[in-house]
């Protein structure tokens, strides 16, 4: 029998992932969570929910898991500019397709796929978008390429006691962080920082709170096989943003700027380098990092704000200065 008190997450070691474990703790849920190694068990058990050991190819493993819960938040996904396809699409695609399968399985009544605005990107900018913008005829990287395929997939499945939809927060931040703010930090430290074009241009941004905001409503009143932007509310410029979270580090960023066209064309020849050649790691820049925060992406959530009641819960400066509370401290 399912209860509307329980929850299965998908991903919940990650930065997303172990918000959403903890908002949904705090509101007397109780959450399994799927973890694939005992380093993400052991970051599962600290936000308080109950470990399920498997990954997302054990089919009985997650109906298991699944069976009583009302919904799934499957955060789970392979991310990053620079992974191969096959992985890319085993897990964002593949895994999709056998999380969605065990919801049904196990008679789950809502799943909330967690998805991005790059699965609209054909590697240009987008102005001002909102959820009526196509998917491009080829996305760009494999992240997006996979992840735009996990959703038409997800959104797909809507139906027959299963209702599933899609949320695409926008550039998520926030204390934990493990991409955006770590990125420049090295690039500033290693002295290889540059503004990109001169950083001039608009983002849209999603603090982690309002992101899991925006699951929790999708999952509340979404409709059946939709997706919804959610952001922080107004854009801004990027060098703005980007110099006050290096600000919450007590880190400045040069001014040194180089142009997009030029990042762009050394993009290209660093990853045929690392194709060719026997070298480790990923490139330093990729044309996918290049589109994702070199231009600007901007995107409109007015649906989600009239249809599911979301509103962020925290402002830019709330969520600046509790990155400058939380930072690490010199002794």
């Amino acid at each position: 029998m399912k209860d509307s008190s329980h929850s299965f997450v998908t991903g919940g070691s990650g930065f997303l992932g172990g918000e959403l474990l903890e908002r949904l703790r705090e509101q007397g849920q109780h959450v399994r969570a799927l973890a694939r190694s005992e380093r993400a068990s052991a970051r599962i058990q600290g936000r308080g929910a109950e470990v399920v050991r498997g990954d997302l190819s054990t089919r009985e493993v997650l109906i298991e898991g699944m069976r009583g819960c009302s919904v799934v938040y499957h955060c789970a996904a392979a991310v990053g500019d620079w992974r191969g396809f096959t992985e890319s699409w085993e897990t964002n695609v593949i895994g999709t397709d056998v999380v969605l399968d065990s919801a049904r399985a196990a008679g789950v009544e809502c799943v909330v796929y967690v998805s991005s605005e790059q699965v609209v990107s054909d590697g240009g900018p987008l102005r001002g978008i909102d959820e009526t913008h196509p998917y491009p005829n080829k996305c760009f990287g494999n992240y997006a390429i996979t992840k735009a395929e996990g959703e038409r997939r997800a959104l797909a499945a809507d139906g027959e006691g299963l209702r599933v939809v899609s949320v695409r927060p926008r550039l998520i931040w926030g204390v934990g962080d493990t991409t955006v703010l770590p990125r420049m930090l090295d690039a500033v430290r290693s002295g290889t920082f540059a503004w990109i074009g001169g950083g001039g241009y608009r983002t849209s941004t999603c603090h982690v709170t309002n992101a899991v905001e925006g699951l929790l409503c999708a999952a509340a009143s979404g409709r059946g096989g939709e997706s919804y932007f959610v952001t922080d509310g107004e854009d801004l410029e990027f060098r703005d943003f980007a110099s006050r979270l290096l600000a919450t580090h007590d880190v400045t960023a040069p001014g040194r700027s180089v142009p997009l066209w030029l990042l762009w064309g050394a993009a290209r020849a660093m990853e045929s380098g690392w194709r060719w050649l026997p070298l480790r790691g990923a490139p330093p820049v990729t044309r996918v990092g290049l589109a994702v925060v070199g231009q600007e992406v901007t995107v409109r959530d007015t649906k989600a704000r009239r249809e599911l009641g979301y509103d962020n819960r925290v402002t830019l400066e709330e969520g600046l200065e509790a990155m400058r509370a939380a930072r690490p401290r010199s002794s």
